[in-house]
C-alpha cells in the first residue's frame, strides 16, 4: 500500500508547540514551562494564570478583555494540560484551562484542584483519522490495527469510547502511546494504520487532505473543556472574586470568537505557528464552537464515566468521586452543559 511521505519539519514545529494540549492558550513571548510571563493589568491583587500556547491570554488580549483590568494577571505557559494541573496542585498557580481528561488523572493523583467552569463545544475535532488509503472504512476495521494516540488525553478516551461504540475493547487494537508530534510523523509515514487525536491536529490532517476521518467524537465524547483552580485562591475572597471577573471575560471573548472567526484565526496562527488556512478550518470546526455552560449534575456523570473507565484500565490508581473536585460557585445562570455548541454555516 502506497503510504504518504513523512510530513516535512515545517509542519511539525507548530505541533510541537502544541505539545499534548487538549485545550490550550498563550500569546508569543510569554516563558514556557510554567515560569512567570508577561503581566498585564493593575492593581495590588495578583491573579496566577496558567496558559497554554494560542488560548486564553491569546484570545483575551485579541478581544480586548485585558485593557481594563483592575488587577493583574500574571501568565505561566504550560506545554499541556497535566503540567498545568501540577502547577495548581503546588499553588504556583491559581487557575487555567484545560480539556476532559486531564482533571480526571488529577483527581486521581489525589491533586488539590477544583473545577470551576465549563464550555460545551463540537466533538467533531476529536476524530480517528487514517490516510487517505486506507482500507479501513469504519471504527469496527479498527481490530488488530495500530492506533497512535496520546495516553492520557481527551483523544485517549475517544478513542476506547469509540472503540466500545463499534463492540470493540481496547485490548483489540494496537495501541501506539505517542505525543502529537511523534504520532504526525508516525501517520504520515506510514507507521500506523490510525490516529486519535484532536483539533487543531485534526485539521493540520484534513485541510491540505492528508488523510480522512474514520470516526469523531460526535455522541461518544462529552465536548467539554474546564477552567480549574487552586481551592486555596477560592477561599481569598479578593482573589475569588477577581477569577468570577477573570471567567465572564473568558465568556465574551469566546462568544468574539464566534463572531470573528477569521480575525481570530489570524491571532491564533501566527501565535502557534498553525497556517492560517489550518486555524480557519479549526475555528469553525470546533475552537470557535464552544458556549459556556454550567458545571451541572451531566458535567460530573460524564467526567465520572471516563475516571471509571480508565480506572478499569488500571491507568488511573484509584476510584474517585468527580464530584468532589467540583466547585459550581461560578455557575450563576449559565445553560445547562447539554446546551448544543455553536454552529458555522456550511460552505458550499
Amino acid at each position: 500500500m502506497r503510504r504518504p511521505r513523512l510530513a516535512p519539519a515545517a509542519l511539525l514545529l507548530p505541533l510541537a508547540l502544541l505539545l499534548a494540549a487538549c485545550t490550550g492558550t498563550s500569546s508569543a513571548g510569554t516563558s514556557s514551562g510554567g515560569a512567570g510571563g508577561s503581566v498585564d493589568g493593575k492593581g495590588p491583587l495578583t491573579l496566577n494564570v496558567g496558559d497554554q500556547r494560542g488560548g486564553s491570554e491569546a484570545v483575551l488580549r485579541a478581544a480586548g478583555e485585558l485593557d481594563d483590568l483592575t488587577y493583574k494577571i500574571r501568565w505561566s505557559t504550560f506545554t499541556s494540560g497535566p503540567p498545568l494541573l501540577e502547577a495548581i496542585n503546588a499553588k504556583a498557580v491559581d487557575l487555567g484551562a484545560v480539556g476532559n481528561t486531564p482533571p480526571v488523572f488529577a483527581a486521581g493523583a489525589d491533586s488539590k484542584i477544583s473545577v470551576i467552569a465549563a464550555s460545551h463545544g463540537t466533538a467533531t475535532g476529536e476524530a480517528i483519522l487514517v490516510p487517505n488509503d486506507s482500507p479501513l472504512k469504519s471504527a469496527e476495521d479498527l481490530k488488530g490495527k495500530s492506533v497512535a494516540v496520546a495516553q492520557g488525553s481527551s483523544a485517549h478516551y475517544q478513542l476506547i469510547a469509540s472503540l466500545k461504540e463499534a463492540g470493540l475493547d481496547f485490548e483489540d487494537i494496537k495501541v501506539k502511546y505517542l505525543q502529537p508530534a511523534d504520532a504526525l510523523a508516525a501517520f504520515t509515514g506510514g507507521k500506523v494504520d490510525a490516529w486519535a487525536v484532536w483539533d487543531p491536529y485534526t485539521s493540520q490532517i484534513l485541510q491540505p487532505k492528508k488523510g480522512r476521518v474514520l470516526t469523531d467524537g460526535e455522541g461518544v465524547v462529552n465536548g467539554i473543556s474546564f477552567q480549574v483552580a487552586a481551592p486555596g485562591a477560592l477561599k481569598d475572597k479578593k482573589k475569588s472574586a477577581a477569577i468570577d471577573d477573570y471567567l465572564k471575560r473568558l465568556r465574551r471573548a469566546q462568544a468574539w470568537v464566534y463572531k470573528h472567526p477569521e480575525e481570530w484565526a489570524k491571532v491564533w496562527a501566527k501565535d502557534t505557528g498553525l497556517p492560517y488556512e489550518v486555524a480557519l478550518a479549526s475555528v469553525k470546526r470546533s475552537n470557535g464552537t464552544r458556549v459556556p455552560v454550567a458545571v451541572d449534575k451531566n458535567v460530573v456523570r460524564t467526567e465520572q464515566d471516563i475516571a471509571d473507565t480508565f480506572t478499569d484500565l488500571k491507568l488511573i490508581p484509584r476510584r474517585i468521586d468527580f464530584g468532589d473536585f467540583v466547585d459550581t460557585r461560578f455557575n450563576g445562570g449559565l445553560p445547562p452543559s447539554t446546551t448544543p455548541p455553536r454552529t458555522y454555516p456550511e460552505e458550499n
